[in-house]
């Protein structure tokens, strides 16, 4: 219906006018149009580094948008007002039919309420602040639904200028009494452009990890919705480098501080990382560098390694150009260096739209498992935005909290409870 609007605006604001206007004006609006929605798409390919390519329609909406501004100005001392206002309202539909099917593209808002919320920094369903968790602390009873808190991290270690985080308590957490042993942790981390409710707001984690709980006496893993990236398109690919300290962040100052506030397990074995896109290569690139710290990934969708738009770019951006610091952070090098590990696996999770991610994947499992570390392939339909992260995050959570609880066991258990090997599946969705 939008684009019926815009359509019809466009229209009445060009009109018939004069025979000048018709065989001149007109082809150079669209002639200019056409250029500036070519560099603006050179652009997103290289300056943004928006890789996968935009289909064909949204840069359609987008030289209908310019279009409408052209015509607005270049026919203003002339126009009518009607007309200059449906110019107006013509840039305006047409951008926001752009704007829609961008948003389309990459999945990223399901709804428009998400959008909405999200604009107004409107507080997340469940979301109490750090002086109300006193309050409901110490249930007498397991109560129906975990809580999510707004945290204000200390940078202590990284200096890394962070946003306001998330932290997920499940039920369990308020009756003391009922769990003797410090519960586990998830880190989870969103794409390159994002926030850290991404996860909540588009990949229902929350809910997932509540009826994971509801099934289990209130028992799930704290889940902390961490900011990689320090603002919405700040890609540090969870590196130290030029664009701040994002690693030392994750693997320093969040531990210590949801050790220390909420009581969270110390283990290593009782920690994980879970990401989508840059969060996904960050999980594993998190785990394989710092296994004193996570044992435990789930890799949705992520690259081979840390990557901006190209490898000399990436280079530059993520490293300052230092190649020993990229070889440092690349997982392939990084797993040969360190040789044997010990009790870390993890599951690779992509679609079948993705083949690049499914080739990578298998070759990241591949290197693992000669060094010990135990993962899966996981390839189920879908491609690559948030509506298929959400289920597939949702799927593997079960396996995900079974690995934190074997902490417990010894390691000839672990072995025999999770396998020395690597395997690649392939799933079926309704």
């Amino acid at each position: 219906m939008l684009d019926v609007l815009a359509a019809g605006s466009l229209i009445a604001a060009i009109g018939w006018r004069n025979r000048e206007w018709r065989l001149r004006a007109v082809p150079l609006i669209g002639g200019l149009a056409l250029v500036l929605t070519l560099l603006a798409a050179y652009w997103g390919a290289t300056a943004v580094g928006v890789t996968d390519p935009l289909p064909f329609s949204v840069w359609l909406w987008f030289g209908l948008a310019v279009a409408a501004l052209i015509v607005l100005a270049a026919g203003w001392r002339t126009a009518r007002w009607w007309r200059r206002g449906m110019a107006v309202v013509a840039a305006a539909l047409a951008a926001l039919v752009c704007a829609n099917g961008v948003n389309q593209f990459v999945g990223y808002y399901p709804t428009i309420d998400a959008a909405v919320n999200d604009w107004a920094n409107a507080p997340l369903p469940g979301q109490v602040s750090i002086a109300g968790l006193s309050r409901e602390a110490n249930a007498t009873k397991v109560p129906g639904a975990g809580k999510l808190v707004a945290v204000d991290i200390p940078d202590t270690y990284s200096h890394f200028a962070h946003r306001q985080e998330l932290v997920y308590l499940p039920p369990i957490w308020f009756v003391r009494s009922q769990h003797r042993h410090p519960l586990p942790v998830v880190e989870l981390i969103g794409g390159e452009r994002g926030g850290p409710g991404d996860w909540v707001r588009l990949g229902n984690a929350v809910q997932v990890a509540d009826k994971y709980a509801s099934k289990h006496h209130g028992y799930s893993p704290i889940l902390v919705f961490a900011d990689a990236t320090r603002k919405f398109n700040n890609d540090t690919e969870c590196v130290n480098g030029p664009r701040g300290n994002s690693a030392d962040h994750l693997d320093q100052d969040i531990p210590a501080y949801v050790e220390k506030t909420f009581g969270a397990s110390r283990d290593p074995h009782q920690w994980a990382v879970a990401g989508f896109s840059m969060g996904g290569t960050c999980s594993l690139d998190l785990v394989v560098e710092h296994p004193d710290v996570f044992t435990h990934f789930i890799d949705i969708s992520g690259d081979l390694a840390p990557y901006t738009s190209t490898p000399a770019a990436s280079l530059h951006d993520l490293y300052g150009g230092n190649v020993a610091l990229e070889k440092q952070n690349e997982p392939l090098l990084v797993m040969k260096a360190h040789g044997k590990y010990t009790g870390v696996n993890g599951l690779f999770l992509t679609s079948t739209e993705e083949r690049r991610h499914q080739r990578e994947a298998k070759e990241l499992s591949s290197a693992a498992a000669k060094v010990g570390i135990w993962s899966r392939v996981e390839i189920s339909p879908g491609t690559h935005v948030w509506q298929f992260a959400a289920p597939a995050f949702a799927s593997a959570y079960p396996w995900l909290v079974n690995q934190l609880a074997l902490a417990g066991l010894s390691h000839h258990d672990t072995q025999l409870a999770t396998g020395e090997h690597h395997e690649t599946r392939h799933t079926k969705t309704a």
